[in-house]
């Protein structure tokens, strides 16, 4: 008895296209919606928040819930990469112990589109009990965070692009730029510098670039691959492929640079010269005027003289003021660095 086949008409998925005009009006409009916020942006209830944030003895917290919450922890967390006492606290967890962390010198700083939030309104009193200076940032008004705080501060919105004028897209965007603007303000004023910024990032490219010098990553003294200028070429094959460096450092007695003879210029000897190349001396046909970094330049330095023109380079021999070799520093180091 033969099996019975059913077969099904494919179906065939329909593909949403996005309508490039309507893309643009929407950017188009979101800008409108932000030059609202620039333009009516009350600078006097910003710089008095401005001042009081930087007047803080205490630790700065911030708060916030839904959206507003996640815009209150970055804009902390940018407070805490400039150096500056900051903290996100959870309204929610706030009443169930984490509030212990509050003390009389501290800011609280309560994000809220509406200032009517039921979690906020539950925090303010606990967080007052506790001693805390409370500031609002708020778009609606009035608003119950207003009569509550010690100050406030108005984030003017014209609306929402979601057309039903109810997701925060626009309202977050204007929370996020009126903090993080705040922060630089507040970095300009505590006169931080390249150096302190670094500090706080040593992980990042931005903190490597910034901290790590030339003698931190090069290579020195028996991983160099050193060699006098009398040397023949054959007989120092070894050291120059052994030490990873691509090239021979030629010094004399006194440990000065006199040149460099790399792998290209082992190609380019033995092509020219043929069996010739057994009674050359790496003398003879190194270079005798090398690009050379300071053990103390900023490696970010050396990788950006490694790529100047003429041409670049894979390496800079490292030497002291008076030309005596110390090291060298290859590409290789400097990307392993995370550079």
């Amino acid at each position: 008895m033969g099996s019975l086949s059913i077969s099904f008409p494919q179906e065939q998925e329909e593909k949403s296209i996005i309508d490039q005009t309507k893309l643009l009006n929407l950017f188009k409009a979101q800008q409108n919606y932000l030059n609202h916020f620039f333009q009516n942006l009350d600078l006097s209830q910003t710089l008095n928040f401005t001042q009081t944030l930087l007047n803080c003895r205490g630790t700065i917290f911030f708060t916030g819930v839904g959206k507003s919450g996640f815009v209150a922890q970055k804009i902390s967390q940018t407070l805490i990469s400039l150096g500056i006492k900051s903290g996100f606290l959870s309204p929610v967890d706030a009443l169930h112990g984490d509030i212990g962390i509050l003390a009389p010198v501290d800011l609280l700083v309560l994000f809220s589109k509406s200032g009517n939030s039921e979690e906020l309104l539950r925090l303010v009193p606990c967080a007052k009990a506790k001693g805390a200076y409370l500031i609002s940032v708020t778009s609606v008004k009035p608003n119950w965070l207003m009569g509550l705080c010690d100050l406030n501060v108005h984030l003017p919105l014209e609306r929402e692009l979601c057309p039903f004028d109810l997701a925060p897209v626009t309202s977050t965007a204007i929370q996020m730029v009126f903090g993080d603007t705040v922060a630089i303000a507040l970095m300009g004023a505590r006169n931080l510098n390249k150096k302190e910024y670094a500090a706080n990032h040593p992980a990042g490219r931005i903190g490597k670039s910034l901290i790590f010098k030339v003698k931190d990553l090069m290579k020195k003294k028996e991983e160099l691959p050193v060699c006098k200028e009398g040397d023949l070429i054959m007989d120092q094959l070894v050291e120059l492929t052994s030490k990873g460096c691509g090239c021979l450092l030629v010094k004399d007695d006194g440990y000065h640079l006199l040149g460099t003879f790399t792998d290209g210029d082992l190609r380019r000897t033995l092509k020219a010269s043929g069996e010739g190349i057994f009674k050359l001396s790496v003398g003879e046909m190194c270079n005798r005027n090398p690009r050379t970094i300071g053990p103390d330049a900023m490696a970010v330095d050396a990788m950006q003289k490694m790529e100047s023109p003429p041409s670049p380079v894979q390496f800079l021999p490292v030497t002291s003021d008076d030309n005596v070799l110390i090291g060298i520093v290859t590409l290789h180091d400097l990307v392993s660095a995370g550079l």
